[in-house]
């Protein structure tokens, strides 16, 4: 069941909009989502007031960060910075923390809402610690959903808790779905830019460099996630994500490439109505759709001309030259453990990319091969927890390291 809300009343918006100022908790303030979370903050000071900061590591800006805003607490995830940590914000009446514990004690704080931005499987039990007390969250932590998504939704759905999904094609299909019923719904469109090799053959692909693959030519995000559109992986994982956030089988989720990553996501109703939702690549609109939800904000990105850009494309995507697609569906399809070594793996695989020891077309091979050798060793049965969510987490990546050395002499 999920946790989203297709469509909301007069009735139901009006309590919530009167709740301003709204408290909200960045769990991730110095990496990307956070600090595009942080602009439109300053943006809107006396909308929001901030209850608790979190940073993996970079404590001089959470620091900095924690005093502009008067946050009530922070806290930083890697426990060897405690100290730094707190003779920073020594006298200043702001409460500190290091470490998972400090990580989940922010999420619980009593915020109204929750940026749940951390990246990598850490993010998860945070965000299902400010799901389990109702919270409104804005996820952008893909782990909850690819790694645990059956568990994360429904101690949201349990709780009465709000997910809000900021990703900018799931934040898409969630304002397109409030044109009409859940079960009105044909199919939900996911668009995709194509990333750096969308016309590259793939042999061209294979021996694509890290330099090359970093160059997106849409959006600005960070490395991890670079590749990911490069590999188109970070649509594989869009997909398992949509089917959690709005309950449709995979066969009901499509996937279109569109270069000028205007059209962030579609919904084809019965009647063959289709509703999009358009803007600017900038992440701080579909932020602020959720900072603000169920009202709206003004919004810093450019706005949209449609006369100036002069044409929208579409094509389908190739399964041949980027097979990550394939992959992902095959791990929805299984259930369960598949989606979290689906993701683990091509986590060790991006890793290595960088790092020069894999090639580009290997991501796929090394994927792939972890999901074929956890199926025969483990099966594929669906964690019933959190704690055996990372469980499979961590022996998928395992797994990855182990078979990473002979992906790459294929590749080479």
């Amino acid at each position: 069941m999920s946790a989203v809300p297709l469509r909301l009343s007069d009735a139901e918006r009006r309590p919530m909009a009167a709740t301003a100022p709204r408290s909200v908790t960045i769990l991730g303030a110095t990496g990307s989502i956070g600090s595009s979370t942080i602009d439109l903050l300053r943006r809107e000071r006396d909308r929001f007031r901030v209850e608790a900061l979190t940073a993996h590591g970079n404590v001089q800006l959470l620091v900095q960060l924690a005093r502009e805003f008067g946050a009530r607490f922070a806290g930083v995830a890697d426990e060897a910075r405690y100290a730094e940590l707190k003779d920073a914000l020594a006298g200043t009446g702001i409460a500190v923390g290091a470490g998972e514990a400090a990580m989940i004690e922010a999420a619980e704080r009593p915020a109204d809402w929750v940026m749940a931005a951390m990246s990598g499987a850490a993010g998860l039990k945070p965000a299902l610690a400010a799901a389990e007390r109702g919270a409104v969250i804005a996820l952008a932590n893909k782990e909850c959903l690819v790694c645990a998504g059956d568990v994360f939704m429904r101690r949201a759905a349990q709780a009465g808790a709000r997910v809000l999904p900021v990703d900018s094609e799931h934040n898409a299909l969630f304002q397109a779905l409030s044109a009409g019923r859940g079960e009105e719904v044909v199919r939900v469109i996911l668009t995709a830019s194509g990333g750096p090799f969308r016309t590259w053959t793939r042999e061209a692909i294979e021996r694509a460099t890290p330099e090359e693959a970093l160059r997106h030519p849409n959006w600005t995000m960070g490395r991890k996630i670079t590749i990911d559109s490069a590999t188109m992986m970070n649509k594989g994982l869009e997909i398992i994500e949509a089917h959690h956030l709005f309950g449709f089988a995979g066969d009901r989720i499509d996937v279109l490439v569109h270069p000028q990553s205007i059209v962030h996501g579609l919904v084809e109703y019965a009647d063959r109505s289709v509703i999009a939702q358009m803007g600017s690549p900038d992440m701080r609109t579909p932020i602020a759709h959720c900072l603000a939800w169920p009202e709206r904000i003004a919004g810093p990105a450019a706005s949209l001309d449609l006369a100036r850009l002069g044409q929208l494309t579409f094509e389908a995507p190739d399964p041949e030259r980027f097979p990550a697609l394939r992959l992902a569906r095959q791990a929805l399809d299984a259930g369960g453990a598949l989606q979290t070594v689906f993701n683990a793996a091509n986590e060790i695989a991006v890793a290595a990319f960088l790092d020069h020891r894999l090639a580009f077309g290997g991501i796929a091979r090394l994927v792939e091969a972890t999901m074929a050798a956890f199926a025969r060793q483990a099966g594929t049965g669906t964690p019933a927890t959190a704690d055996e969510a990372l469980a499979v987490d961590h022996t998928a990546r395992k797994m990855a390291a182990a078979l990473l050395p002979q992906i790459a002499v294929k590749a080479s």
